[in-house]
Order: C-alpha cells, then sequence, then structure tokens
C-alpha cells in the first residue's frame, strides 16, 4: 500500500470526523465569576467626608461618557476637547483602523465575488520554417480581446472562517482605539490635575522658605547680640537653606508636567496651555460603580481580547475548512484572429470553460501542523481573555479602595491644618501682644504651611483616582442608556 494511499484514507476518515462537528470553536468568551464585590471586602456605599464631598458609590449606575465634565472646569473641558482632537498618536490609530477597514473590504470583495478582467493582445511574430519546404521564415499578426472571469467556491467555508477572522481582528483594532481615546482623555485630566497641584504647592513652598529666612535672619540677629548660642543659629540657617533646596524639585515637576501636558493636547511644549486652578477642579460627587457582568461589555480591553477570541476560533475553522476539496470555475470569451477582418469575421469567435477540483493529499503534515497551531493560538486568546478580565476587576478594585483611602487621608490632613491655622493664629496673636518671640510666629506659620502642602497633595490624589475609577469602569455598551452629567 502506497503512502499517497495511506493518505488518502487519513484525508478522507479525517473529513468524515470533522463533518459531523463544527469546523472550529464558537468563539464565545469563556464564562467568567461574577462576583459580589470586586475588592476583598465589601465597598462602603460611600466615603467619609472630606473637602466638604463624601463621594458617593452609586452600584449599578449608568456610566458618563464624558466623565471629565463633572469636574465642572471649562478649563479641563478644553485641554481634554483639544488633546482628542489635535493628538497625533490618536490620528495614527484613527488612519491605522481606517486602512484595516480597507483592506478587509478588499479582502472580502476579492473572495467572496467573482474575479472578471478583459485583456487584449495584440502581437506581430516570426516563425522559422523546415529548409527545403516554402518560405524560410513566416511573419504574421495576431490580434484577440477576450474577457476572463474565475470564481472558487466556499464549498467548506474557509473563505468565510478568514473573512470572520479578519473582520474580528478590525473590530479589536476598533476596541483598541476607543480604549486609546479614554486613555488619552485620562491623562489629560491627570496630568493637568497634577499641574494645578504643583502650582498650588510652589506657591505654599516659596511662602515656607520666605518664612524661614526670615527666622534664619533673626537667629543670626540674636545670635550678634548674644541671646541665642550659635548652634540655633546656624540649625535656623539649615533650615532656610533645606526647605529652599524642595523648590527646584518642584519646579522642575511642574515644567515636564505641563510639558507633558502640552504633548498630549498636540502641541509643542514651547507653546504649553494654561492649567486650571485646583480650587476651580470640583470633585464628582457620584461615581458609578458598574456590577462585574456589566464590565465585560463596557472596558475596550476585555471587548478587544473578546474579539481575539473570536478571530482565533475562525482561523482554527479556516485551517481546518483547508484539509477539504477546493472547486473553482473558470471561463473567458472574446474574439481573435490574424487579421482585423478575421477577428470581426464569424470565425473570430473565442470561449472557454473549465472546471477544477483539488483536494490535500500530501503536503508533509504541514496542514494538519497549521491546525493544531491554530488550536493552540485559540487557547491562548481565551486565556488572555480570562487574563484581561481579572486584571480589570483587580483596576476597578484598587480605584475602589483608594478612593475610601484618599478621602480619609483628605479628611486627616485637614483636621491637621485646621489645628495647625489655629495654633498659628493664637500664637500670631499673642506675639502681637508681645508674650511670645517673632520666632515662635514663624514656626508655627511653617507647621501650617507643612500642613496646607499635604492637604494639596491629598486632594489632588483624590482627584486622581476618580479619574481613574472613571477610565476603569469603561464606557455604556452602543444602545445603552447614558448618565447625564448633572448630579
Amino acid at each position: 500500500m502506497s503512502l499517497a494511499y495511506k493518505t488518502s484514507v487519513l484525508v478522507v476518515a479525517t473529513a468524515l470526523a470533522l463533518t459531523a462537528c463544527s469546523f472550529g470553536p464558537s468563539g464565545e468568551a469563556p464564562a467568567m465569576p461574577s462576583p459580589e464585590h470586586y475588592g476583598a471586602q465589601t465597598q462602603p456605599s460611600k466615603t467619609v467626608a472630606a473637602g466638604g464631598i463624601a463621594q458617593q458609590f452609586d452600584t449599578g449606575a449608568t456610566l458618563v461618557p464624558q466623565w471629565w465634565r463633572l469636574y465642572r472646569s471649562d478649563a479641563l473641558d478644553a485641554l481634554v476637547d483639544e488633546g482628542l482632537r489635535n493628538s497625533p498618536t490618536l490620528a495614527a490609530t484613527q488612519r491605522t483602523l481606517a486602512a484595516a477597514q480597507e483592506e478587509l473590504r478588499a479582502q472580502v470583495g476579492a473572495s467572496t465575488l467573482p474575479s472578471v478582467d478583459g485583456a487584449v493582445q495584440v502581437e506581430r511574430a516570426r516563425s522559422p520554417v523546415v529548409p527545403g519546404l516554402g518560405p524560410q521564415q513566416v511573419q504574421y499578426n495576431f490580434f484577440a480581446g477576450q474577457l476572463l472571469a474565475h470564481y472558487t467556491f466556499d464549498l467548506f467555508g474557509q473563505t468565510r472562517y478568514a473573512n470572520s477572522a479578519s473582520a474580528a481582528r478590525v473590530n479589536a483594532q476598533a476596541y483598541e482605539l476607543e480604549a486609546a481615546r479614554r486613555a488619552l482623555a485620562a491623562n489629560i485630566v491627570g496630568m493637568a490635575i497634577n499641574v494645578a497641584a504643583l502650582d498650588r504647592q510652589i506657591v505654599l513652598t516659596e511662602r515656607l522658605v520666605a518664612v524661614a529666612n526670615e527666622t534664619a535672619n533673626e537667629e543670626q540677629q540674636r545670635y550678634a547680640l548674644g541671646s541665642v548660642s550659635r548652634a540655633q543659629a546656624l540649625a535656623s540657617t539649615q533650615d532656610a537653606a533645606s526647605a529652599a533646596a524642595t523648590l527646584p524639585a518642584l519646579r522642575q515637576q511642574r515644567a515636564c508636567a505641563i510639558h507633558a501636558l502640552a504633548v498630549l493636547i498636540g502641541r509643542t511644549p514651547d507653546n504649553a496651555p494654561s492649567a486650571p486652578e485646583l480650587d476651580s477642579l470640583s470633585l464628582p460627587a457620584h461615581v458609578p460603580v458598574v456590577v462585574p457582568s456589566d464590565l465585560l461589555r463596557s472596558r475596550p480591553d476585555i471587548q478587544a481580547a473578546d474579539a481575539a477570541v473570536k478571530a482565533a476560533a475562525a482561523d482554527v475553522g479556516a485551517a481546518t475548512a483547508q484539509l477539504f476539496p477546493s472547486l473553482s470555475l473558470t471561463a473567458s470569451m472574446g474574439r481573435g484572429g490574424f487579421s482585423w477582418p478575421a477577428v470581426l469575421s464569424g470565425a473570430g469567435g473565442l470561449w472557454a470553460i473549465g472546471a477544477g477540483l483539488s483536494q490535500p493529499i500530501f503536503h508533509g503534515g504541514a496542514l494538519f501542523a497549521q491546525r493544531r497551531a491554530s488550536i493552540d493560538a485559540y487557547e491562548a486568546a481565551v486565556l488572555h481573555y480570562k487574563s484581561t478580565v481579572l486584571s480589570a476587576f483587580q483596576n476597578v478594585a484598587d480605584s475602589l479602595a483608594a478612593l475610601d483611602n484618599d478621602a480619609q487621608t483628605l479628611a486627616s490632613t485637614e483636621r491637621a491644618a485646621q489645628a495647625a491655622q489655629a495654633a498659628f493664629e493664637d500664637t500670631a496673636s499673642r506675639c502681637r501682644m508681645g508674650s511670645l518671640p517673632s520666632t515662635a510666629q514663624h514656626a508655627s506659620e511653617q507647621r501650617y504651611l507643612d500642613a496646607q502642602v499635604s492637604a494639596v497633595r491629598a486632594a489632588s490624589q483624590r482627584m486622581n483616582d476618580t479619574a481613574a475609577l472613571f477610565q476603569a469602569m469603561g464606557e455604556p455598551p452602543a444602545g445603552q442608556p447614558q448618565a447625564t452629567l448633572t448630579e
């Protein structure tokens, strides 16, 4: 029994077995757990009150597409709008998606419809003849015009599976574009908040440095009069220099942040925008928390992973279908002859029609290896989908925990700042009455300024983590009612 015969028997047996079932997986995303809550602990319904706001966690509420408008800052809205409109990175992603969509249209048209081509041939030729029999050479003209048609029947769905895989990959690119758009908006919001917070910290630190310098000068004067030790005067000078050393680092952070913000919105760093002031930003009092099952449809990264599963499943079907026979039809018609009168006469008609059937018999195991490879790729896509969902759950859980802890941190720093302010006002009053030296007032003011810097950092972190939660929640699927921007 020959190797070719054995191979053909194996192929036929495989074909008969496969015709009884689907050529590939269904492409449906695997079932994922739907926990009652995201974190290790049940999330509270609201945070503690801080900054005058106790944020509400609205479980099951609809999402807000343009969530940054909840900060109620026209300057922030303008920055995000400009970034979404002018970002070259986002524009490049959009053009890449458009190119993929056109390539898909070309692939579907070329693979599912017959191809028809026109051909015209004009030829002048010279042919030798047998010596002694007639002229030594023959010269002639030939004219022909034809229409050529070709069509391959998709008997076992190889073309359909291949087109489905390409369409799913284009869908994945569309979801990736949406993810990039949302990430850009979140980055702009976060960078604008950082710039506003750094502006406030720089102002407070400049005042803190000024107070430290005043204290150092007074201590030097008192040392000259002999009322304080040299060590105390040097310690005051050291404190003033240490406070001054923090300013360049803050200014550098601010410069990097504003440059990054300029690039995010499509500008050059020398044309950086004006960032909104921290007081002009309103912390959203309500944040939607979608249930885990709805998160699978609202996060574009999960949707992209789902599309990748569908594409990999279709690849398995295409790899299986190529094991089966392929049927093609060809046809042509036209006119031809050795002179124009002959071409135009009744004898000049040309036509042909044919059919071809091919069945893979032996390819060195390549076709079966390709099918096994596509199955492995499908399993990898399923595992990647599961990993993406779990990472999304973790992302939301971390963001919810961060908001709860941010509110507690801000509440504590506010209490510390209020106590420091009261102590500073009391000390300043006693200094005006002459019961305390001016250095006591300076020391009290420094503690108050330090507390204010801590409160600014806590407030900005809370705003940033709120933006991160909106980003983590995704966007309402098409057709789902969307929340308004009112609270």
